[in-house]
């Protein structure tokens, strides 16, 4: 959806078309005049002559609650005042009573309460006004026809209302939703940005300080260094422009860049962060199976942030990578020997990582060993699935 596109109402609360319109105007208009001769005609009997255009003339008026509810309320209460006019019996009261309430319903469903507040207050005034003649005097009469309309315009009101504010809540909650959706879309982003940024920054300083050392005595060894630049430096503008072109249009971005990077990629970022200075020795464990890809690309971007930490700050030139196949998970560990840990806190890498994890419901642990060195592992599940063997 474009941000200039408005939402669309649903169906029943949208205003009625142009033609629609003036046909109702000029139903509810006539109501109360159809309404008054209709009664005079059935003080003999009503017949299908005289119920049928009662009939279309309350739709029209009803139809018309949708653009101008308060006017077409009132022209409903002053049709049937006006019929009471000419009949008082019961049938008639029911029926200006349910019809009144049921347009009470509706504004109080489809309009703010200020609004569903006048219109209940109009009907019960409209009813009992006109069903004074009727109670006969009685103080009795007079309050069991009064509690009877207070009660069936106050039920009215409250089951409109309801539903009003269940559907605010429902828009509340989609909003919230999507504000959610919103935060967590820039969160993984910003978790992809630096995954792979400061892994590939990092070799691409290590690399340049050696090419600068060694430009003078050792020619072939800074060339070296320049082409491992050259590669990482392609490599991280092809990520950036994955993940730049994947916020446009996502459903070209894999077919245009490739997919998103896993532990198939492992032997690359082993040497890549040899190039680094750092020797990492991989122990694979279990049988190798393919992964999903949430969880191929938490385990890769979960190795590819611990090796980061440890070319910056370990202080070694080694530590052992483990991937472990299990049947119902899926573990991932970095060990060094060097300095036990980050220089300043546990920064947005670690943070990043526990995120990762917490996403997929897993485990994560991070910190110094006690034999001295630091440990990343993380378990993200990844159970084996089932094969059904047909018999």
């Amino acid at each position: 959806m474009h941000a200039d596109t408005e939402p669309q109402l649903p169906r029943l609360l949208r205003p009625p078309p142009r033609a629609w319109t003036v046909a109702a105007w000029c139903g509810a208009l006539a109501y109360p005049f159809a309404l008054h001769f209709a009664m005079i005609e059935g003080r003999g009997g009503f017949t299908v002559l005289t119920v049928a255009p009662l009939i279309v003339l309350t739709a029209l008026t009803g139809l018309l609650l949708r653009s101008s509810p308060l006017p077409a309320l009132a022209l409903l209460l002053v049709g049937w005042a006006a019929a009471r006019t000419q009949m008082q019996n019961s049938e008639v009261v029911y029926l200006q009573v349910t019809l009144g309430d049921l347009a009470v319903g509706w504004i109080a469903a489809t309009r703010p309460r200020r609004t569903s507040v006048a219109a209940v207050v109009l009907a019960f005034g409209a009813q009992f006004g006109t069903s004074l003649p009727s109670m006969g005097g009685t103080p009795e009469r007079v309050v069991q026809l009064s509690a009877f309309i207070a009660l069936a315009a106050g039920a009215a009101w409250l089951a409109g209302d309801a539903v009003r504010e269940r559907r605010e809540h429902a828009a509340e909650l989609g909003a919230r939703a999507a504000a959610e959706a919103v935060t967590a879309e820039r969160l993984r982003i910003a978790r992809e940005l630096h995954d792979m940024i400061a892994h590939s920054i990092g070799v691409i300083a290590i690399q340049a300080g050696v090419g600068s050392r060694v430009i003078d005595t050792q020619p072939a060894e800074a060339r070296n260094a320049l082409s491992t630049i050259e590669a990482t430096s392609r490599e991280t503008l092809a990520g950036l422009r994955r993940t730049l072109v994947a916020l446009r249009v996502p459903s070209e971005a894999d077919a245009a860049f490739g997919p998103a990077p896993g532990l198939a990629g492992l032997d690359r970022l082993v040497a890549s962060t040899l190039d680094a200075g750092v020797r990492a020795d991989v122990r694979l464990s279990g049988e190798r199976r393919p992964l999903p890809a949430d969880v191929d690309l938490a385990a890769f971007r979960i190795l590819q942030e611990a090796l980061t930490n440890v070319v910056r700050h370990a202080g070694t030139d080694e530590c052992r990578v483990t991937v472990a196949y299990g049947a119902e998970e899926v573990r991932v560990e970095v060990e060094d020997d060097g300095g036990g840990g980050l220089s300043g806190g546990n920064g947005y890498g670690i943070v990043g990582m526990r995120e990762r994890v917490g996403l997929l419901r897993g485990r994560f642990t991070a910190g110094p060993r006690p034999e001295g060195g630091f440990r990343v592992s993380a378990r993200l599940p990844a159970p084996v699935p089932v094969v059904e063997v047909a018999e």
